[in-house]
């Protein structure tokens, strides 16, 4: 769980302790999506994220690589 408050935000897979995965199934995605990520890359101090769109025609377009600079 990400956040500080009664309402938070969660983290859908962290493998190893060291990388975020979220996980979207949507046709495209907005930069908010991508700005939720770093978000919680950010927030959680880790330095390498996926964000993975299943609803992309190949999975391979749908794979975004996210590094937090610290």
């Amino acid at each position: 769980m990400v956040g500080n408050g009664p309402i938070g935000y969660r983290i859908d897979v962290l493998v190893e302790e060291e990388i975020i995965v979220e996980i979207k199934s949507i046709r495209t995605l907005t930069e908010v999506d991508h700005k939720q990520t770093i978000t919680y890359l950010k927030t959680v101090e880790k330095r390498l994220g996926l964000l993975v769109n299943f609803g992309e025609a190949h999975l391979k377009d749908g794979i975004h690589r996210k590094v937090n600079g610290f």
